[in-house]
């Protein structure tokens, strides 16, 4: 069994909670809630996916 990277669990949780911010955003009629949540989101992810490349590069997956 391998071993859990928690690293990538804490970006899974940090986007699920982008997104739900973004449903909580619209709910709200929030606008500038709705664009923090798109930034924050890309942000997450683009961070996640480029650690893991470099991860992967480094030989650590």
């Amino acid at each position: 069994m391998k071993e859990i990277k928690w690293i990538f669990v804490l970006f899974a949780v940090a986007a699920a909670a982008c997104m739900i911010g973004m449903g909580i955003a619209i709910g709200e009629q929030s606008i500038l809630g709705l664009i923090l949540c798109i930034v924050a989101l890309i942000a997450v992810m683009g961070f996640g996916f480029s650690t893991k490349a470099k991860m992967r590069r480094a030989g650590k997956l």
